[in-house]
Parts: C-alpha cells; structure tokens; sequence
C-alpha cells in the first residue's frame, strides 16, 4: 500500500516542478510514507528524520511524512516534521509547500499547479501514479479497515472501508495490459471485501477478478494479477474458483492466519476460526493444488500461554506454508491491545520467533525441493546478490537466481530449470528454445 501511495505522491512533486534525485544529499524536499501498523517502522521513521533535520544546519530542506500514521505517532512527528498530513489530503500539498515560505521550485510554480482542494479518498485515487518500475505495478482497490482487529491501527490511521469504483480499477489495469506490464498487485487493508461497502451498487471481488481475467484473454498478452491482502473471513470459494480459471491471475494467495489458536484468534477479534482457515486451505489446495500459500503470524500476542503457541507451531506443520510473515507482537496506540498488559517478555517472543522460523523454513525447503528438475515461468526483476547471476519470482512468488549477466532480461518471462534449492529461494539454469 505504501508503494502505491508513494507512486502517487512523486506525480504531485513531479507537478509542482520538482527533479527527482536518487542522491538524498542533493534533494531540498524529502519525505516518507510511513506505516505506524509496526513500532518497527516507526523506529526507522525516527532515525531517518533524526539525520535529516541535522543537514538542516547547512542547507535549505522541507521534510513531510504521510502515510498510515497514529494520532500519538502524528503530535511528535508535528515537533520532528515540517508538514504532517495523511494522504488524501495530497491535493493540497502545493498549497502546504507554498506558504510555508521558503523559496523552492514548489513555491515559485504553486500557482500553476495549484489542485482543488479535496480530502475525499476518492481524489487520491484520481491521481494519475508515476509507477516506479517499467513492468511491475500497484493499484489501490480498496482503503481502509471494518475489521477492527484488536492488535491492529490501520481502522484508526485509514479509517473504514471504502471502495474504489471499478469503472476506475479496470481503466487503470487494462492501461497497464496495454502498456505490457507483466505483474500487477491489487491492494487494500482487505482486498476481499471489495464491493462490500456498496452491495447493490458495485460489483464484489470475485466479479471484478473475473473482469480482470476477462481482460487477459482478450489481450492475448502474457502477465500475472495478484492481490494483497484478504482477510479469511470474507475469502469465498467463488473466488478462488476465478482464480483457477484465469491464467493472468496469479497462483498465489496470500492469507494472513496470525495465530494457530482459536482462543487467541477471539482475543485478536480476527472473527475467524482454525476451521474455517482450515476449509480455505483445503479449497485452494484441491482447487490450485499449483498454488503457493504465504501467510501472517504473530508471536506472543497479550496473553499468548506456551500452550497456544505450541498450536501455532502445529498450524505451520499442517498447512505447510510457502512463506510466513513472523512477527514479534508489539503494542500499536490506539489498537485495542494497546490497553492491555503487554505480559509476554521481549526474550519469550525471540525465542518463539525463533521456533516458528525455524519450522517455516523446514517446510518450506522441502516444497522447494520438490521444484527440483521441474521448468517454470519466471519474470526476471534484477540483478542478483551473487556476481554473474540476475533473480526473478515464479509465479508462485518463489525467489529464484539463475547465472546470467544480460540486463535486457529484466521486466521479461524465461524459462528457468530448478536445480538447487534452500528455505527460501531455489537456483536453476535458463531453458532456452
């Protein structure tokens, strides 16, 4: 989501006269599009404003953040930052930038780039993106969260669920088809409750994956749609039937389990039950027994007994995920769980991230060992860390390297023979003819 955002908010600086620089040393705007989700994040927020409001000293700098940000993070990012706003508030960046008062290409060319003011969502939305990548591509569906999850603040920093139109969705990915682009991620805080929002007026998400796919075969051209991320309460059969019957739509789910217990999953309100995360697996797995699954999971969530944790260890043997997202809990202000007694200690949660990792990646070199003098489709993204080599992603979104030094390749599909594998990526020759 943050990825998507940032696309956005480089058109309005691009609007306002601004040149991109990759140096930071050079740049007299800066800015982040954080995530206050995870104190993680936040911490980096921290350091990074810390370094740059020292350069201030020496030089002419604006610095704003946006994003998903927390009331109790914003009032210290007022103190730390020059301009604090939340992102659909972007349109009026120019004017913010403007009469702040310093001499900037923003302030010299506001006027001319002067956009209605609006803090509607739906603006953001119509901002044209100024994708970072030729080939791969975001787009927003959906903001927003209803869940109310009790670990979780995006309800407090994105505000309920709210739909984008469709007419809007299928414009922006079938200009995408057209420009060749070869993956495309559709994002919101819960991708499968696309529609919900609006029932009667909008299509739901299964119609509009189905759009989507619709799209692909008559485009004729080859390329991959994956979405992020579900939530398990709303994944419905239908839609993994769409998927399994449209070849642009990628095999690969993600769906976020957060805990192998059900009584952690009532204290999480993530109104969803191991059996019923138990009957998505099994759908997709006799439905797409090609699919990758990757998934969330938190570790010593408020009250979580060794117990409850033992379960989750148990739910990672039995659904024997591609990848997992673990996390070490961490209270977040404003989430629910923020209120109470955070009684499992930092050592405890290292040691159980630990475990789980560890049972992660078991299972996860064995199904990538199972990949072993198999060919797949491979879209190459770049240059890999191992000199002479260049990695890409399956379509099941494994990481995989292959010796090649011909940077054209990049934004492209080969076929790749696996040859090798380890937990998390697998190594293969490129099939040729």
């Amino acid at each position: 989501m943050n990825l998507s955002d940032g696309e956005r908010v480089r058109t309005v600086i691009d609007q306002m006269g601004y040149t991109w620089t990759e140096n930071e040393e050079e740049a007299g705007l800066l800015g982040i599009i954080a995530c206050s989700v995870r104190q993680k994040s936040i911490d980096k927020v921290y350091s990074k404003i810390s370094q740059w409001n020292k350069k201030k000293n020496k030089k002419n700098l604006i610095t704003f953040i946006s994003g998903c940000i927390l009331p109790a993070d914003k009032e210290r990012f007022l103190k730390l930052f020059d301009l604090v706003f939340p992102v659909s508030e972007l349109n009026q960046l120019p004017d913010m930038l403007n009469h702040y008062g310093v001499v900037t290409p923003a302030s010299l060319k506001a006027m001319s780039a002067k956009m209605q003011l609006n803090e509607s969502i739906r603006d953001f939305w119509h901002i044209t993106p100024h994708y970072n990548s030729p080939y791969e591509a975001f787009v927003p569906i959906q903001n927003g969260c209803d869940k109310f999850c009790t670990f979780c603040a995006v309800p407090y920093t994105r505000g309920r669920e709210i739909s984008r139109p469709s007419t809007e969705i299928l414009e922006e990915v079938k200009d995408l088809i057209e420009r060749n682009y070869k993956s495309i991620t559709l994002l919101g805080q819960n991708v499968n409750s696309y529609g919900l929002d609006k029932k009667g007026e909008e299509m739901l998400f299964p119609g509009l994956l189905k759009e989507i796919g619709e799209m692909g075969l008559a485009s004729g051209k080859e390329f991959w749609v994956y979405f992020t991320s579900p939530h398990p309460r709303d994944m419905s059969d239908e839609v993994i039937d769409v998927i399994a019957k449209y070849p642009c739509l990628g095999k690969q789910i993600h769906i976020p389990l957060q805990s192998g217990d059900d009584k952690v999953l009532i204290r999480m309100n993530r109104k969803h039950s191991m059996d019923k995360f138990r009957q998505i697996i099994s759908k997709i797995r006799n439905t797409i027994p090609q699919a990758t699954i990757f998934t969330d999971i938190i570790v010593g969530f408020t009250g979580e007994t060794e117990e409850q944790f033992e379960n989750t260890v148990v739910a990672m043997k039995e659904f024997r995920f591609n990848m997992a997202y673990i996390a070490q809990y961490s209270p977040r202000p404003g989430a629910a769980s923020s209120r109470w007694e955070d009684d499992i200690s930092p050592d405890i949660k290292k040691e159980r991230f630990r475990r789980l990792t560890g049972e992660l990646q078991k299972y996860s070199l064995e199904l990538n060992r199972q990949m072993i003098g198999q060919t797949f489709r491979v879209l190459v993204t770049g240059k890999d860390r191992k000199e002479g080599y260049l990695s890409g992603l399956t379509e099941g979104k494994i990481v995989l390297r292959f010796p090649s030094e011909d940077d054209s390749l990049v934004g492209t599909f080969i076929d790749v023979m696996i040859i090798s594998a380890t937990a998390f990526s697998v190594e293969g020759d490129r099939v040729i003819g």
